[in-house]
């Protein structure tokens, strides 16, 4: 009863509105209320205590005292600043290790060595680009024959044939037999280029195949680690590798 009787009262009790900052003063801006000054009060001592707190930690610092945070940190314009750590992980392989599953990512890597197989059957890596060079070392007796040696005679080919690493025919097929297949050369380059645009093919596959198989050895790694063994880590995770680690060993029966 005495709490809705003081509801009432309140409800008809005069409104008490605090003044405005006079004329004369408007310069000076806004009229401070008490509730202002309670914010600015209160900012003011936390900042306060905040400072003597820091005061008090470098009086009381130890200067031959060691963090291990101090390993990852470094001094820049005097500035403590994190070092950047290399990145273990690319954002694709990120985005498709929290995407797809293991299964599937083996699935996609097999499809590709099965495609990479057949471009090499069709292929054959005759006359690919950065592909090392095999030697062919001559041997002679006196270094007159040396100096007289020609590899087209030597070769029993025509000079145009030298630096051939395949269908490399002799003088005698030549003469014997006609040149089969394409010689026009316009279409002659048509055919380079096609061939050349399967070698880049080729090459792509190759490094999509790598990076698959290194997505899903570190999915791999990471459901290994959900069991609740003893571990240590051996080695950390790069771009192109996961993670090493050696567990305890565990008789099964």
């Amino acid at each position: 009863m005495a709490a809705a009787f003081r509801k009432a009262a309140k409800s008809r009790q005069r409104e008490h509105r605090e003044r405005s900052q006079p004329g004369f003063r408007k310069h000076l801006g806004l009229l401070e209320k008490k509730k202002d000054y309670k914010l600015r009060a209160d900012d003011y001592r936390k900042k306060q205590e905040y400072l003597r707190a820091l005061r008090k930690k470098a009086l009381e610092k130890n200067p031959d005292e060691f963090y291990y945070k101090m390993t990852r940190v470094k001094l820049q314009d005097g500035v403590h600043v994190i070092k950047e750590t290399k990145e273990e992980v690319t954002p694709e392989q990120l985005k498709l290790m929290r995407t797809q599953d293991v299964k599937y990512i083996e699935m996609k890597r097999v499809a590709e060595a099965k495609k990479i197989e057949r471009l090499k059957s069709e292929l054959h890596l005759l006359d690919i680009q950065g592909k090392q060079q095999n030697k062919h070392v001559f041997f002679f007796d006196t270094k007159k024959e040396v100096e007289q040696f020609d590899v087209a005679t030597h070769l029993r080919t025509a000079p145009e044939l030298v630096d051939r690493v395949f269908n490399r025919p002799t003088i005698e097929t030549l003469q014997k037999e006609k040149v089969k297949g394409v010689t026009q050369p316009t279409r002659l380059k048509r055919i380079a280029k096609e061939r050349q645009k399967q070698y880049n093919c080729l090459t792509q596959r190759i490094e999509r195949e790598k990076k698959l198989f290194v997505i899903a050895q570190k999915i791999q790694t990471r459901k290994d680690l959900l069991d609740k063994t003893q571990k240590v880590k051996v080695k950390k995770q790069t771009v192109n590798s996961p993670a090493i680690y050696k567990f305890q060993s565990r008789r099964k029966r």
